[in-house]
C-alpha cells in the first residue's frame, strides 16, 4: 500500500452553499438508538443531519456515471427520478431513475440503520446499451459537518483492509464505504479539485488526492461494477472519531441491508400499529405519512423537542452564514405538533413535548423566538404567542388528564411565570406570528386571552386567586377592545368588498382603530419602494384565530365581513383548490421572476391556511366544505408532504416552479403536517378539536364583559365606559393624585403590589362622576412626582359602541 500524502490543490474551495428545500422525502429510524435524519430531493440523499437534528453534516450524494470517453452524466440533473414511500408512513424509499440520455437506470432503496449511525443506500446500476462494465460509477459526496460549508478535512484511507473515504470538522467524522470495492478514491475542493470536476472533465477519474485540509471539500470514489457486479451498498456512517464512523459503516454492510431493512420497516409498522388503534383508523389519506413526519422532526437525545422542518429554505442561494434553516425549535410550532400528538391520542408524545418546554422556559417566563435543542436562543425576537401556545398545551394536557400529579406542580410554576409575563408585556407584542410586524396583531391577541383564562383555571386550582383574578380581568379587558383596537370600517377595501368594515392583520401603536386613517405601516421584506400601505387595509387571514380560539362565533357578522375581505384579496383558485395568502403585500417568497427570496420577496400561498379555513367551516358547521377542503390540502402535497408554501403563478418548469406545486420555501413543514392532523381529529369529532374551552364559555355562552377599562404608560386607555372602573397599571410602586372635576377636589390613592412585578389603582365606578378623569403619580421609591398630567375620557354606553 502507498501510504504517501497526496495533497489536493485549490484550497478552500467556493463558499459553500446548501441544497433544495423542496424535499420529495425524510427517513429516520424510529428507534432511539440511532440520532440520524436523512432528507432525499432529486432523486439523491441531500443534508444527513448528526448527531442532532439541528446539525447538518452533508450537502448532498450522489452518482456520476461515465463510458471513460465521451459520455458523463450526473444523476441529480441528468436522469428523471420517481420517488416514493415502500408504504405510507413508513419512510424507506425507492428512488427509480432513467438517465435521460436512456443509457441506464438507476433502482435505489434508502433507510437508516436502526442499530448504528448510518445511512444506507442499496443501489442497482443497469446498462441500456451493453454491459455494467462499459460504464464507470463513481460515487461524490459534499460533506458539510456542523452546518458548515467550510472547514471540513476529508482524507482517504483503510480501516482493517476495508478502503473508506473520511471527512472530519469539530470533533465529528464521517465515513464512507461501500459493499464494492472502491477502485478509486480522491478527495478535493469544491470547483477546483474535487470528482466533480475530474470527472466531467476527463469522462474518468484521473485525480486520487488523498488530503483536503479546512475547506469546502468533496469525496469521490469509483465503484468496482462488472459484468456480474451491478447491485452494491453505499454506507455514510457517524462518530466522534474516523475508527467510530467507520466500524459502523462495516458492521451496516456486514449485517447487509435487507435485514437492517426488515428491521428498520418493521420498527416504524409497530409504531403506527399502535397509533392507527388508538385513531379506530377514521383518518385522512396524508394521516399516516403526516404523523411519521411529527415523528421523525422530534430530537432523539432531546425527547419532546420538535424541529421546524429538516430544510433550509431557499438552501442553494444559502451559505454558511444561514447555519440555522428550520433545523431550530419554535416554540410556536412545537405546541402545533403536541396538539397533532393529541389529536391522535399520543398522551406520552406530548407529554415530552410538555416537559421540553418547561425546561427550556426562560427565567422570566418567556421562551426564545427559537432555539437549538438544548434551548439555546437562536434569533432574539419576542413573540407573545410563544408564551400562550405553552399555556394553552398545559391546560388541554391538564383537561385530557394527561399530567401526572409531579406534572401538575411544574405545569403550574411555568404557567404562573408565563402568565405573568403576558400580564406586565401584553398586548403589545414585539412580533407576532409571523415573525415580522409589532403591535397588537389580532392572532397574537386571541392566543393571549385564551392563555390567561387557562391561566385563571390554574391559578385557582392552586389557590392563588389574586392572580386568577387579575387573568380574567385583564382577558375581558382585551377581549372587549378587539373591535375598538382592530376592526376597521368606511376604508375602500370595505365599500369595494360591500361591507361596513373588516379586521385587520395588526395595529402598530393599540390606538382606536378610527384613528389609523391616514397611518401608513412598513412592511418587512418588501423593497423599499413597496414598503409603505395603509395600516387598516392591512389584511391577513389571522382573524379567524378569533373563531379558532372561541372569542367570537363562527356566525358573528363581523367575522362574515372580513372573510369577504379576506377571499376577494388573499384567496387563489389552485388545480387543487382555494389557499390563502398570509396577508396582502406579503414579502416573504419568490420573486415575481421566481428567483429566491433574499430578504425581499413576494409571499406565496400556505397550504396550513387551507386546513385553518377548515377549521373555521367546521365551527360554522359546514362540515361538506371542511372535507372539501381536507381534501384539498391533501392535493396540495407533493409525494405526501406538505410545504411551507405553493407556487401561485404560472409555471416556470426552468425554476421548478408549478402552479399550486410547492415552491423553495421549507419542505415538510411539520405546522403543517400537526394542522392537517388536528383537522383528521376535528372531522371525526365534527368540532374544532383544540378550540379552548374555558374561552367559549366565558365569552359565547355566558357572553361576559370587561368590567374595568385598564390604563398603562405602554396602551393608555382614552376612555372608560360608563359604569367600569378604571385601572391605573404601574412598573413600580406609585401614589395615584386624581380628579374627577378639572382639579377642583383631588383624592391621592396608593397602587397595590400584585407581586409579579406590575402594581395597581382601581379607581371604582361610582366615583368616575366627571366627563373626564385627570391624574398624575407619585413615585414612592424615587420620592418625585411624574410632572406631567394625564386625562382619561367617560363615555356612556352609546357613545362608547358609535365609538367603535
Amino acid at each position: 500500500m502507498n501510504n504517501e500524502t497526496h495533497y489536493a490543490f485549490g484550497a478552500p474551495g467556493i463558499p459553500g452553499k446548501w441544497t433544495s428545500s423542496a424535499k420529495s422525502g425524510i427517513g429516520k429510524a424510529i428507534d432511539a438508538s440511532n440520532p440520524i435524519s436523512f432528507t432525499i430531493s432529486h432523486g439523491i440523499l441531500n443534508e444527513v443531519y448528526y448527531p442532532r437534528e439541528d446539525n447538518a453534516c452533508t450537502r448532498d450524494m450522489e452518482l456520476l456515471v461515465t463510458n471513460g470517453t465521451d459520455f458523463f452524466s450526473e444523476e441529480k440533473r441528468d436522469v428523471d427520478a420517481d420517488v416514493q414511500m415502500l408504504e405510507p408512513g413508513v419512510p424507506a424509499y425507492l428512488i427509480s431513475s432513467t438517465c435521460k440520455d436512456k443509457r441506464y437506470t438507476l433502482r435505489k432503496e434508502i433507510i437508516a440503520d436502526p442499530l448504528r449511525n448510518t445511512v444506507l443506500q442499496k443501489i442497482k446500476f443497469t446498462s441500456s446499451t451493453g454491459p455494467p462494465k462499459d460504464y464507470q460509477v463513481f460515487v461524490l459526496l459534499a460533506p458539510h459537518i456542523s452546518n458548515q460549508g467550510g472547514g471540513n478535512t476529508g482524507w482517504t484511507s483503510d480501516y482493517k483492509g476495508v478502503p473508506m473515504l473520511f471527512a472530519e470538522r469539530e470533533g465529528i467524522t464521517l465515513a464512507l464505504a461501500c459493499s464494492l470495492p472502491f477502485v478509486r478514491r480522491s478527495v478535493g475542493y469544491v470547483s477546483s479539485s474535487d470528482g466533480y470536476q475530474d470527472i466531467s472533465t476527463h469522462r474518468t477519474m484521473e485525480w486520487t488526492f488523498t488530503q483536503a485540509e479546512a475547506g469546502n471539500i468533496a469525496l469521490t470514489a469509483q465503484i468496482g461494477i462488472g459484468e456480474d457486479q451491478e447491485e452494491f451498498t453505499v454506507a455514510l456512517s457517524f462518530g466522534r472519531n474516523y475508527k467510530e464512523a467507520a466500524v459502523r459503516a462495516r458492521a451496516s454492510l456486514i449485517q447487509g441491508f435487507d435485514a437492517v431493512k426488515e428491521l428498520y420497516v418493521s420498527q416504524w409498522q409497530q409504531w403506527h400499529s399502535r397509533i392507527q388503534a388508538s385513531t379506530g383508523g377514521n383518518v385522512g389519506k396524508l394521516f399516516r405519512n403526516s404523523i411519521a413526519v411529527m415523528r421523525m422532526h422530534e430530537a432523539t437525545h432531546f425527547p419532546g423537542a420538535v424541529i421546524a422542518s429538516l430544510s433550509i429554505p431557499w438552501g442553494n442561494t444559502k451559505g454558511d452564514g444561514n447555519i440555522g434553516g428550520y433545523h431550530l425549535v419554535w416554540p410556536r410550532d412545537l405546541v402545533e405538533c403536541s396538539g397533532g400528538f393529541l389529536a391522535f391520542g399520543a398522551h406520552d408524545d406530548a407529554m415530552r413535548v410538555l416537559n421540553y418546554l418547561m425546561a427550556t422556559q426562560e427565567a422570566d417566563g418567556h421562551w426564545p423566538q427559537n432555539m437549538w435543542l438544548e434551548g439555546d436562543p437562536y434569533w432574539n425576537g419576542l413573540q407573545l404567542d410563544q408564551l400562550a401556545f405553552p399555556i394553552l398545551l398545559m391546560g388541554q394536557c391538564s383537561t385530557k388528564s394527561v399530567l401526572t400529579k409531579q406534572a401538575e406542580k411544574a405545569a403550574w410554576d411555568c404557567v404562573r411565570k408565563a402568565a405573568t409575563f403576558l400580564l406586565r408585556y401584553g398586548p403589545l407584542s414585539p412580533q407576532e406570528r409571523w415573525e415580522e410586524e409589532s403591535g397588537i396583531s389580532i392572532s397574537t391577541l386571541a392566543t393571549c386571552i385564551a392563555a390567561l383564562l387557562v391561566a385563571a383555571d390554574f391559578a385557582i386550582r392552586n389557590n392563588d386567586k389574586a392572580l386568577a383574578q387579575y387573568c380574567f380581568e385583564t382577558a375581558d379587558y382585551w377581549n372587549s377592545n378587539i373591535d375598538n383596537w382592530l376592526y376597521v370600517t368606511d376604508t375602500p377595501m370595505a365599500r369595494q368588498a360591500g361591507v361596513d368594515g373588516y379586521y385587520i392583520r395588526i395595529n402598530p401603536s393599540g390606538c382606536r382603530s378610527e384613528a389609523l386613517k391616514g397611518q401608513n405601516i412598513s412592511l418587512k421584506n418588501r423593497p423599499d419602494d413597496k414598503k409603505n400601505m395603509p395600516v387598516n387595509e392591512l389584511i391577513s387571514v389571522d382573524a379567524l384565530c378569533l373563531v379558532r380560539f372561541g372569542l367570537r362565533q363562527a356566525d358573528d357578522p363581523r367575522i362574515r365581513n372580513t372573510i369577504k375581505v379576506i377571499d376577494a384579496h388573499l384567496k387563489v383558485e389552485t388545480p387543487s383548490g382555494p389557499c390563502w395568502h398570509r396577508y396582502n403585500n406579503d414579502g416573504y417568497g419568490e420573486h415575481e421572476d421566481g428567483t429566491a427570496f433574499d430578504g425581499t420577496g413576494i409571499g406565496r400561498l400556505w397550504p396550513l391556511l387551507t386546513g385553518e379555513r377548515a377549521h373555521y367551516e367546521i365551527a360554522a358547521g359546514n362540515m361538506q366544505g371542511a372535507q372539501e377542503l381536507m381534501q384539498t390540502l391533501e392535493g396540495l402535497s407533493d409525494r405526501e408532504l406538505l410545504s411551507e408554501q405553493v407556487w401561485d403563478s404560472a409555471d416556470m418548469p426552468e425554476k421548478e416552479l408549478f402552479f399550486g406545486r410547492p415552491s423553495g420555501s421549507a419542505m415538510p413543514l411539520v405546522w403543517a403536517h400537526a394542522e392537517y392532523v388536528k383537522l383528521c381529529a376535528s372531522l371525526r369529532e365534527q368540532k374544532v378539536f383544540d378550540r379552548p374551552t374555558h374561552t367559549v364559555t366565558r365569552y359565547l355562552v355566558k357572553n361576559t364583559k370587561s368590567k374595568l377599562d385598564i390604563w398603562r404608560f405602554m396602551l393608555p386607555c382614552r376612555s372608560v365606559r360608563k359604569g367600569n372602573s378604571l385601572r391605573l397599571e404601574t412598573r413600580t410602586a406609585a401614589r395615584v393624585h386624581w380628579s374627577v372635576d378639572n382639579w377642583a377636589t383631588v383624592q391621592d390613592t396608593p397602587s397595590k403590589d400584585t407581586g409579579f412585578g406590575l402594581y395597581y389603582t382601581d379607581i371604582p365606578a361610582n366615583l368616575l362622576s366627571g366627563e373626564t378623569i385627570d391624574f398624575t403619580f407619585f413615585w414612592i421609591e424615587a420620592n418625585r412626582w411624574e410632572n406631567k398630567n394625564y386625562s382619561v375620557t367617560t363615555l356612556n354606553q352609546k357613545a362608547w359602541k358609535r365609538m367603535i
